[in-house]
């Protein structure tokens, strides 16, 4: 297996994805909140670029039974059901719903990996469902969204605990791209516990905006055995379509 890490969306040629399945990740908080969203009964989630965007694929899919969620600089877009803290997604409000969701970071970096051969949705919260899922892939691409296209040490760990659990459990060789061998050295040091995602910029962040109690569940690995799947631009789990 080959795997690519990419720490940033600028570095990214999406034409080059065609030929690998790819993974996006961005723990605070998108992905985090689509896993949440989807093991609690989503029926599925339509990341879009902007908020005007979703607004417009929410009237057209019938807002009876479709949720708007995301956010504008980590705050709930006026108008909006939904922010993109992943509590909030919990079964008695998502289940049977279809969600349409624009965030800063996230759904930018899903947008860009639409043209790959499989896209794979990962948080800490479904690590070990998501490593498991592709571990007999031979071309893997790990995109982490990071923060307003700058490097995010948080997706970058996440990544690198992806990574050590498919060279650790796979029986082949894996080839490693440079940043791939610099998420794992990062990861065999790190734990995604409160205390490390509290010192991340977008911790502090979330800190400053009255939510750092998202990092709490965004931190918790393996909370869910699930695997969400992107496929023609709605987001649902695997074998679940």
């Amino acid at each position: 297996m080959r795997i690519d890490v990419h720490f940033t969306l600028p570095e990214v040629d999406s034409a080059a994805l065609a030929e690998s399945t790819t993974v996006v990740i961005d723990v605070l908080r998108a992905t985090t909140t689509i896993v949440e969203a989807l093991a609690n009964g989503a029926r599925g989630v339509y990341p879009t670029t902007s908020a005007g965007d979703a607004a417009r694929l929410a009237a057209s899919l019938g807002r009876e039974d479709t949720l708007l969620c995301g956010e504008q600089k980590g705050l709930k877009v006026d108008g909006f059901d939904l922010g993109n803290s992943p509590a909030e997604f919990v079964e008695e409000i998502v289940a049977g719903k279809k969600l349409v969701m624009s965030t800063s970071n996230g759904t930018r970096a899903l947008s860009l990996a639409a043209e790959a051969q499989r896209v794979l949705v990962c948080a800490f919260t479904n690590l070990g469902a998501v490593a498991r899922a592709v571990a007999s892939d031979e071309v893997l691409t790990v995109l982490c969204a990071g923060r307003a296209d700058q490097f995010a040490v948080d997706d970058a760990l996440c990544a690198g605990h992806l990574v050590n659990r498919i060279v650790e459990d796979g029986e082949g060789l894996c080839e490693l791209n440079d940043a791939a061998r610099a998420a794992r050295a990062l990861a065999k040091g790190l734990s995604p516990d409160r205390a490390f995602l509290d010192g991340t910029t977008a911790g502090r962040a979330l800190a400053e905006l009255g939510l750092a109690d998202d990092l709490d569940l965004c931190g918790e690995v393996d909370r869910h055995d699930v695997v969400p799947v992107m496929l023609d631009q709605a987001i649902t789990l695997s074998g679940a379509r």
